[in-house]
């Protein structure tokens, strides 16, 4: 019931900066938490930042103080603004959706994008 498109991934040398960005469709009236992961070659997926509706945010230590999240409720969209980009953060960027508001109540199920590449070079 939800459709999740990123853009926004590239190459960028380490000390830049770049947004992803992740729009939702599909069955909802409204998405309670929206987030982004990241799964570097032979790595698991690791959680980077998540934000609920009301705009409370959660990042992992590795990104505090240079990654923000936040989105756009109207737009069903969110982002993540990259600054200060190191070697470290290349991986494939994931969009997440976990809850859902329908018609028919709450759904909680992990709906994720196609993900968006994001390198760092040294």
């Amino acid at each position: 019931q939800v459709h999740l498109v990123e853009s926004g991934g590239g190459l960028v040398q380490a000390g830049g900066s770049l947004r992803v960005s992740c729009a939702a469709s599909g069955s909802f009236l409204s998405i309670n938490r929206m987030g982004w992961y990241r799964q570097a070659p032979g790595k698991q997926r690791d959680l980077v930042a998540t934000i609920d509706s009301g705009g409370s945010t959660n990042y992992a230590d590795s990104v505090k103080g240079r990654f923000t999240i936040s989105r756009d409720n109207a737009k069903n969209t969110v982002y993540l603004q990259m600054n200060s980009l190191k070697p470290e953060d290349t991986a494939v960027y994931y969009c997440n959706v976990n809850r859902i508001r329908t018609p028919w109540g709450y759904q909680e199920y992990d709906y994720w994008g196609q993900g968006t590449q994001v390198t760092v070079s040294s």
